[in-house]
């Protein structure tokens, strides 16, 4: 194939044969091409499997090039050495809400090599190319990067994925997951995706080549080859703005340039070539098979095909059909009249079958269908629950949305809109989701009917932070359904308590309640435990989060809806992390995620991944904690989530307070919600030693209740440096409150962290028990307490014993990335003596006497070089514990791991 067409491409062309080149050495890698229809991503494509089958010395291999769909025999089996395998696929819009469509379009020619993957990894390939949507897509992810470093043994493996913006987001992520990881492999990966006017397509971690119009000379040179008359040229340039496609179009449709320029080509083909391409552009698939039956129904064939395939309308892969430029297409079917178009549709739902296809079918009959028609929503329904099983959420709310409409009864089309209001909700589409959720609540009078969608704005107005409206519409809603449904206003009232504290308005909270008592309703009780959990007692708000949680209640917990349903698991989430329980929190957030993830609920996973990211810092894992809290802050960004963005930034301020980035704590603090920025810059402030500006942003943020109770240690810390009576009255109070909780919950690392206020604030003597007590609280917590004791010890002219508290307070803190602590740690030991720049090095004598005969075994053992395996069998210890033990040991001997040990002269 000759490439010599390809104008103003010189650099693109040059990235692609470097690219190639330096895969088929060995040197793996992908590249995203990104840019708008037409521009040529399609052409670069082509030009690199062509490069790929054509070795440095100009000889064409003898591999095979693979195109979803029957694979040739050659690329099926082991190749030699040397040979070229080429897999080739393409993202299809109407599959693009079936998890693992693309992946198994891709994958189908060399299923046959699947068996030669180890266990699990071919297991969730057989999944994937079975049609199993439910995958865990990190598995995937590393089965494809087996199976692709298999194949390449067999010779150098070229992944070309066409159009790959419709392709699913499970497909999407497994491929992206696997691209990044091909270095030091025969792989090369190369995505397209079109852009704009396309589904976002986010490969973080890719390289990118993004394609813009070719200049005016290489416009003028591609006019030339068409048939277009000079003197139009100089239009047509203009309108196409370099597009390539586009010069092509207009330069060969022999009319003025606006307009489709593919109507003219469409107009001049046979009735049954129209027909059979027609047929294809409503069924919107590249199957081959369905549309040549559907279109022998009306009287075409695969021959009638022709015509259209030598005008370069239609491409063929390996059982694959599709127009050359998706403009074909909506041509196509924009020039046929409606009764063609419907008589399309209806051919393809005769041919397609309703046990394996229902769902399809049903849609089709649908386009086919202009009044309403009960049967054919309800067939539309059925598809739907087969649709939302495996996770395409947009499609559901597509398919709800014309069953709404083709609904003779007007409660009928009211619920299904409500459905779909809640699939667009679940698939993170908001503004969609509001809007069918107002068409519905104006068809539904009834009470118990107008529940959910009541339901659905409330929890769209709650993701757009406006808390205050979500509160209103819930409780006016509950008021006017009280005497009909008592059951649904109950639930009503009881999301409203959590929008009003969500939004810290208390008194709110308690009116609903008062409501609920006003009206006799069932559950009232639950609807006070919450208004409780949301006032300022702290003893009587723990006791209603641990009654709320002993009868399992949640605001959503009697709704069947996906990501509904995960709503109400992330509160159970926070509902642990106010009872001091952040391992809780963590496990029933990770599987949330989880959840969420495998059910595409993108409306549901910030907030998933918000609470993550909170527990995830409670724990004091810093990086985890920003990876959960990125993740959520992207989404929610994308899908115009505000609450999601808030939450998230919230976290990432925090962490990034922690770590002395004051750009990004302030960018952060701007987007999170008030208290959580104040918090955040307050810790800015007291790493930097700006106590009394730290106390003064706590002081005026502090919020009474289990809410306001995160930033006390911090207020403590801060109260305790500036000598001020006003801060330490104020802090006391504080801790006051914090030590209630602490003793309600009855968590040993909060206990810990207490203590150590306690200390702070006076009670210097319980710092000695606060560090014993802080191997519970985690990494950023315990260090914070090694440094508080360790300058207590300074301070009370005990710098030896303060030395080794400092060091391990360091060592964690540099570890953390903790910069503004690590400096105060530093500071603290050179005024304790030490003559060293503190972090691990061999100028200060080594003090043996911190460890315990265990750790000093165990660090000589480790000094020698074993591994914890080793050192575990050889003290009948589990590697776990050689690692606790290791751990507690480093600091005392000043080192930050096992690779620094050899050089203290450690050999057992």
């Amino acid at each position: 194939m000759s490439f010599a067409g390809i104008h103003g491409r010189a650099d693109e062309l040059a990235r692609i044969t470097t690219f190639v080149a330096e895969m088929r050495s060995g040197a793996g890698q992908a590249l995203v091409l990104r840019g708008e229809a037409g521009i040529g991503k399609s052409a670069l494509l082509a030009f690199a499997a062509d490069a790929a089958d054509t070795d440095t010395t100009g000889s064409t291999t003898t591999g095979g090039t693979t195109t979803g769909g029957a694979a040739p025999a050659a690329a099926a089996g082991p190749a030699g050495a040397d040979d070229l395998l080429v897999l080739r696929g393409a993202g299809v819009e109407a599959e693009a809400g079936i998890p693992f469509a693309g992946l198994h379009l891709l994958l189908h020619p060399v299923a046959g090599r699947v068996d030669e993957l180890a266990e699990p990894h071919a297991g969730v390939l057989r999944r994937v190319l079975a049609g199993d949507g439910t995958l865990d897509r990190f598995a995937a992810g590393v089965a494809l990067l087996e199976l692709l470093g298999t194949l390449a043994r067999s010779g150098p493996v070229l992944v070309l994925t066409d159009d790959a913006h419709w392709l699913d987001t499970a497909s999407v992520d497994a491929l992206s997951f696997a691209a990044r990881r091909l270095a030091g492999q025969r792989i090369g990966v190369l995505l397209a995706v079109r852009e704009p006017h396309a589904p976002v397509t986010p490969t973080p971690g890719l390289p990118e080549l993004r394609l813009s119009g070719v200049d005016e000379e290489s416009a003028r040179r591609i006019l030339a080859s068409t048939e277009l008359p000079r003197h139009r040229r100089d239009r047509v340039v203009a309108d196409a703005d370099g597009n390539p496609l586009a010069l092509l179009e207009l330069g060969s449709s022999e009319r003025d340039s606006h307009g489709d320029p593919f109507a003219g080509f469409v107009a001049e083909l046979p009735q049954a070539t129209r027909t059979v391409l027609l047929v294809a552009a409503a069924d919107g698939t590249c199957d081959i098979g369905t549309i040549l039956a559907a279109a022998g129904t009306l009287g075409a064939s695969i021959d009638d095909l022709r015509v259209a395939e030598d005008a370069e309308l239609v491409m063929f892969t390996e059982g694959c059909f599709g127009f050359r430029h998706p403009l074909v297409g909506a041509s196509v079917y924009r020039a046929a009249t409606l009764a063609r178009r419907l008589e399309a549709h209806r051919a393809l739902a005769e041919v397609l079958s309703q046990d394996t296809d229902a769902d399809r079918r049903a849609r089709h009959l649908a386009a086919a269908t202009t009044t309403p028609d009960e049967s054919v929503a309800a067939a539309l329904e059925a598809g739907i629950d087969r649709a939302s099983v495996r996770g395409g959420l947009a499609a559901v709310a597509d398919a709800y949305e014309r069953a709404a409409h083709l609904s003779p009864l007007a409660r009928d089309e009211g619920l299904r809109l409500t459905s779909a209001a809640r699939a667009a909700a679940d698939a993170g589409q908001p503004e969609r989701a509001r809007d069918l959720a107002e068409q519905a609540a104006a068809l539904l009078p009834e009470p118990v009917d107008a529940t959910w969608a009541a339901i659905v704005r409330a929890t769209l107005a709650e993701d757009d932070g406006r808390t205050a409206e979500a509160h209103h519409l819930l409780v006016t809603t509950a008021r006017r359904i009280a005497g009909d449904a008592p059951e649904p206003a109950s639930k009503l009232l009881f999301m409203a308590v959590g929008a009003a504290w969500r939004g810290d308005d208390p008194a709110r909270a308690v009116e609903s309640a008062a409501t609920a008592d006003e009206l006799g309703l069932p559950g009232a009780e639950r609807v006070r435990a919450l208004a409780t959990a949301a006032g300022s007692d702290v003893a009587e708000a723990v006791a209603a989060v641990r009654e709320l949680v002993t009868v399992d209640c949640a605001e959503l917990a009697a709704c069947t809806d996906i990501a509904l349903t995960l709503r109400s698991e992330v509160q159970r989430s926070s509902w642990s992390l106010l009872l001091g329980d952040a391992d809780g929190a963590y496990s029933r957030a990770t599987d949330t995620v989880r959840q969420a993830r495998r059910q595409a609920a993108t409306g549901a996973l910030p907030a998933a991944l918000g609470v993550l990211a909170q527990a995830e810092l409670q724990l004091g894992e810093l990086d985890a904690a920003a990876r959960s809290a990125g993740e959520g802050l992207e989404v929610a960004t994308r899908i115009g989530q505000r609450r999601g963005t808030a939450v998230s930034s919230g976290v990432l301020a925090v962490v990034a307070a922690v770590r002395g980035h004051a750009d990004a704590t302030a960018a952060f603090a701007a987007d999170s919600e008030s208290a959580t920025a104040a918090h955040a810059l307050a810790l800015l402030d007291l790493g930097e030693g700006r106590a009394e500006t730290a106390v003064d942003r706590l002081t005026a943020s502090h919020r009474p209740g289990l809410a306001g109770l995160t930033a006390v240690p911090d207020l403590v810390e801060g109260a305790a440096r500036t000598g001020r009576c006003k801060d330490r009255d104020f802090a006391e109070q504080a801790l006051a409150d914090y030590v209630t909780w602490v003793n309600a919950v009855d968590r040993p690392q909060l206990r810990a962290v207490a203590l150590r206020s306690r200390g702070l604030l006076g009670e210097s003597d319980l710092l000695p028990t606060a560090l014993g007590m802080s191997d519970h609280a985690g990494p950023w917590q315990r260090a914070r307490t090694e440094l508080a004791h360790g300058e207590w010890l300074r301070r009370d002219r005990n710098p030896a014993k303060a030395r080794p508290h400092l060091r391990a307070a360091l060592t964690v803190f540099d570890r953390l990335g903790a910069q503004p602590w690590a400096d105060r740690a530093r500071t603290e030991l050179r005024a304790a003596g030490e003559g060293r720049d503190s972090r691990p090095g061999r100028d200060t004598a080594l003090d043996l006497d911190g460890l315990t005969p265990q750790e000093l075994r165990i660090v000589q053992l480790a000094a020698d070089g074993l591994s914890n395996r080793d050192i575990g069998n050889h003290l009948y210890l589990s590697p776990r514990t050689v690692g606790y033990h290791l751990y507690k040991a480093y600091p005392k001997l000043g080192v930050s791991g096992r690779g620094e040990l050899a050089k203290l002269e450690l050999m057992a």
